[in-house]
């Protein structure tokens, strides 16, 4: 799987098609999602974008960082990674304390 990507400063009308017509100039999109907020259903102004190779992802990262898309600066850059959690035993406080 090639680098994620965090693409910030997306307006509130952003969809996930939005995003992927954004990158696909750039190569094959595998996945774009944009971050919804549960209330209204709009963007939280943030989404990922894969891209079927690393080489692909840079270019898209070099060409797409602060430039202006539907008037808003975009921030791109290669996402954190994430340590892997623990699950928890679904009793939503992880361990018994008894």
């Amino acid at each position: 799987m090639a680098k994620r990507i965090y693409v910030g400063g997306l307006p509130a009308t952003t969809v996930d098609k939005d995003l992927e017509k954004l990158f696909a100039p750039l190569g094959t999109v595998t996945s774009a999602s944009v971050i919804s907020n549960l209330f209204n259903g709009q963007c939280k102004g943030y989404g990922f974008v894969e891209m079927q190779t690393d080489a692909q992802a840079d270019a898209a990262i070099r060409t797409l960082n602060r430039t202006q898309w539907r008037g808003w600066e975009l921030t791109v850059h290669e996402a954190a990674q994430h340590p892997e959690r623990p699950r928890s035993s679904g009793n939503g406080y992880g361990r018994k304390h008894w």
